[in-house]
This record gives structure tokens, sequence and C-alpha cells, in this order.
């Protein structure tokens, strides 16, 4: 699954890609915002993306799309 994280004052996104569930990253998002100190969350290589729950500018969660490669009819 794709999380992309906005960052203020950042010129990207961070895109994560994750095996979490849907639900277990809004679960994991709503947390930290209750909290209000930082969003963890794993990659599917076990990294960890911390960011301060205040730069939050959007968090995005999407099912990971397949990308086609050459040339394919549609």
């Amino acid at each position: 699954m794709e999380v992309k994280i906005g960052v203020q004052y950042a010129a990207r996104e961070l895109v994560v890609d994750s095996a979490q569930t849907p639900a277990e990253v809004e679960e994991l998002v709503a947390e930290a915002l209750a909290s209000g100190k930082v969003l963890t969350i794993v990659d599917e290589k076990g990294r960890r993306v911390i960011v301060p729950v205040d730069k939050l500018a959007y968090v995005e969660i999407a099912e990971t799309t397949t990308r086609s490669v050459g040339f394919t009819a549609r």
C-alpha cells in the first residue's frame, strides 16, 4: 500500500510503501494527531519514517498501483 505524506515547507511529498492495511495506517495517523507528537510509519523493508504532527500537511492512503512498461492497448 502506498502512503503519501505532505510535510509543511517541503517541496516534495514523502512516499512510503507499507505492508500495513489502510485501516492500520488511518489508525496510526489518528493516534498521532490525538497525541500531538509524531507520526511513525514502517515501510516494507522495515525502515521507519517519523514526521512531527505539527508539520503534517496531509496524508494520502492509496492502494499500490502497478505501472505498465512499454506500449499497451487500453
